[in-house]
C-alpha cells in the first residue's frame, strides 16, 4: 500500500499511475471532505488511464488509510499543504488538478501557494459562504453529533444528488428500522467535517495561472448558485464552463461518462 510519510504518525494513502503517452498530463484528483479514492477509481480514473493519461488519487489525513497524529486539526491549510507536498514529492509532471466540491478549493490553495499546474478542473466548487451555506455546514456537523453519517445521509441526500440517482437509491435511506448513532468525535471523519466550516474561501481567482474548466451539476440544491458562479468566473482569466443538467453534486459518480469526456477534451487543449 503506497503511503507518503508526513510525520511519525502521519501518512497519505495514494494511488499513482504514470501516463502511457509521452508528454500526456497527469490528472490529480482531490476528494471532497467525505470522499475517498473510490470516487475517482470507479470509472473516471480507469478511463483516463486507458486513454494514455496519468492519474493520482489520494486520501486526506483522516480519510481511509491516511492516519494522523492525535490532536491534529484537519483544516484547509493542512490539507492543501499535504497536497502540495504529495505532488512535489512524487514529481508529478504536467499536473491537471481535478477537485470535487471543497476539493477544488484545496487544489486552488495548493496552486496559489506555488505548485505548478497545467490545468485546473473545478467540479461544483465555485461558491461564497453566506448565511445559507454557513447554516448548512453547521447543520451537517449537528446531524453527525446526533445520528452520525446515516442521519446526515437521510437529510442531505435529496439535496445533493440528481433525480436519476435518487430514484435508483431511495431504498437505502429513511429505513424504518434504522437506529441512529452519533459519530465518534475522535474519528478522522468528524475532525474533517467539524473543520470544513472554517475553510478560507477568499480565493485570489485573478492569480490563477493556468486554464480552468468549471463543471456544474445543475441538480445540486446546496452549493449551486448561478449568480455566484457567474461572478466568480469573471475573475478567472482563462476559463470555460460546462453544465451537466441531469446531475447533482457528486459528478464523478452520477455522470462519469460526461466527466470523462470533458476531462479528455480539456486535456487536448492544454
Amino acid at each position: 500500500m503506497p503511503l507518503l510519510k508526513l510525520g511519525p504518525n502521519d501518512r497519505l494513502y495514494y494511488e499513482h499511475s504514470l501516463p502511457a503517452n509521452t508528454g500526456a498530463p497527469t490528472f490529480v484528483f482531490v476528494n471532497p471532505i467525505t470522499g475517498s479514492v473510490d470516487i475517482w477509481q470507479a470509472a473516471v480514473g480507469p478511463a483516463l488511464r486507458d486513454a494514455g493519461y496519468g492519474t493520482l488519487a489520494y486520501n486526506f489525513r483522516g480519510q481511509t488509510d491516511s492516519p494522523y497524529q492525535e490532536g491534529t486539526v484537519l483544516n484547509d491549510q493542512l490539507i492543501s499543504g499535504d497536497l502540495s507536498q504529495l505532488v512535489t514529492t512524487l514529481e508529478i509532471d504536467r499536473p491537471v488538478f481535478v477537485g470535487l466540491s471543497i476539493g477544488g478549493l484545496f487544489a486552488l490553495q495548493a496552486h496559489l501557494s506555488g505548485v505548478d499546474a497545467t490545468g485546473m478542473v473545478l467540479l461544483n466548487t465555485l461558491r461564497t459562504i453566506g448565511p445559507r451555506i454557513a447554516w448548512i455546514n453547521d447543520a451537517v456537523v449537528r446531524a453527525m453529533d446526533v445520528g452520525g453519517a446515516q442521519l446526515m445521509g437521510d437529510i442531505m441526500t435529496p439535496l445533493i444528488w440528481g433525480p436519476e440517482w435518487l430514484a435508483a437509491n431511495r431504498g437505502n435511506f429513511l429505513q424504518s428500522e434504522t437506529k441512529y448513532s452519533p459519530m465518534d468525535k475522535n474519528s478522522g471523519a468528524y475532525n474533517l467535517l467539524s473543520n470544513m466550516g472554517s475553510a478560507d474561501w477568499n480565493v485570489k481567482y485573478e492569480s490563477i495561472s493556468c486554464p480552468v474548466l468549471v463543471v456544474m451539476g445543475l441538480q445540486d440544491r446546496v452549493f449551486y448558485d448561478a449568480e455566484v458562479v457567474t461572478q466568480l468566473m469573471q475573475r478567472i482569466a482563462n476559463v470555460r464552463r460546462v453544465d451537466i443538467p441531469h446531475a447533482g453534486h457528486m459528478l464523478p459518480l452520477e455522470a462519469p461518462s460526461d466527466i470523462i469526456r470533458e476531462l479528455q477534451k480539456f486535456a487536448l487543449d492544454l
